[in-house]
């Protein structure tokens, strides 16, 4: 999510603004004035002229911070031109007088009192400056208008986000679920007396779900006594497949968004050789190594049959990781799901 930060770029842009065109670029304009006598082995001189030049353009705070990113966005841009025409001919006319007659009343004697003094005496405009004023203030407005059309589409697609990962949990859970009971209903037919013991597992794998995975990240080590979970049960309705979970002791403590596996290990279980056949398995391995999160599970498939007809993997939980990948780590992962020799491979690599 994109945080507001107090010096976000328009804001140093505007700083810059003052300080360089204002406080610098204005003032040597302004000491310039045949009005002025030059003062020797002075560095600074004129001060009051430098704040001057910082009064006589306040009266354009309003114009470049509110009014002009306003109606650029309601694309009301004859207004613009309208309120610009009005802003910096007409009204810094009068600005410029009522500034100078101000500095006239506190600079009675001083060498520069002439410069305020024919300053409010006659409606004059300053084109130079007329024009200075819009390109510089205008590119203001402009980067404000920018920045802030920037933030809203950010917010927007933030939002979406958090939609869209919302239905995919909501899509992943009720799968998940369906296929677990499957594997309770295949125990409760051979009356196993692990069976009770099994359903307080799953209780306790649904709870995860259902709270623990309603965050965005989760501790990889809860993900982890999950899965262990997931492949217990499993084991358990296929006591003679070879069913292996290794995990790496060297993974240090991660964050990683719920969930974000189990694709993988359900895929690899739907199509496993083992629900046919004894000896076959699926093998998981998780492991980290050069700030790369790495996790790989492998199933034997069945051979086709000439007369059936193919199986297509993916599904919810495929496409499901995958748009998950792409939202949680973008640039930021590999998956790779390759099939050889009558054995599937998934590898997932991401960078937390």
């Amino acid at each position: 999510m994109l945080k507001k930060s107090t010096l976000n770029f328009p804001v140093v842009f505007e700083l810059l603004i003052w300080l360089f065109y204002v406080c610098i670029y204005k003032y040597s304009y302004y000491i310039d004035h045949p009005e002025l006598l030059h003062i020797p082995n002075n560095d600074f001189p004129y001060p009051e002229i430098c704040l001057y030049a910082i009064c006589s353009t306040l009266y354009l705070v309003p114009y470049y911070k509110w009014a002009v990113p306003r109606l650029l966005y309601l694309k009301k841009y004859v207004w613009v031109l309208l309120l610009s025409l009005f802003y910096l001919v007409f009204l810094s006319a009068l600005n410029h007088m009522g500034v100078s007659w101000i500095f006239a009343q506190f600079t009675t004697g001083r060498p520069s009192h002439h410069f305020f003094t024919t300053g409010y005496m006659v409606f004059f405009m300053d084109w130079n400056m007329i024009l200075t004023d819009a390109i510089a203030f205008l590119s203001v407005a402009f980067s404000r208008f920018s920045y802030q059309n920037e933030v809203q589409r950010h917010r927007i697609e933030t939002d979406h986000l958090h939609l869209q990962l919302n239905l995919l949990k909501t899509q992943l859970q009720p799968h998940f679920l369906f296929n677990t009971l499957n594997s309770l209903y295949g125990m409760s037919l051979i009356e196993s007396k692990e069976t009770p013991r099994f359903i307080l597992l799953l209780s306790q794998m649904m709870r995860y779900i259902l709270y623990d995975c309603d965050q965005e990240e989760v501790a990889l080590q809860d993900e982890l006594i999950f899965l262990e979970g997931y492949f217990e049960l499993e084991q358990k309705k296929f006591p003679h497949a070879n069913i292996i979970l290794k995990v790496a002791e060297d993974i240090p403590p991660l964050k990683i968004p719920p969930l974000l596996f189990l694709p993988l290990v359900e895929n690899s279980f739907k199509h496993g050789k083992h629900k046919l056949e004894n000896e076959a398995g699926v093998l998981a391995k998780l492991s980290f190594k050069d700030g790369t999160l790495a996790f790989r599970i492998e199933n034997e498939t069945l051979p086709a049959s000439p007369l059936q007809t193919p199986v297509k993997r993916g599904g919810i939980g495929l496409n499901n990781i995958k748009k998950r990948l792409e939202l949680y780590y973008p640039d930021r992962h590999q998956l790779l799901l390759t099939t050889e020799d009558l054995i599937f491979v998934a590898e997932l690599s991401i960078q937390p």
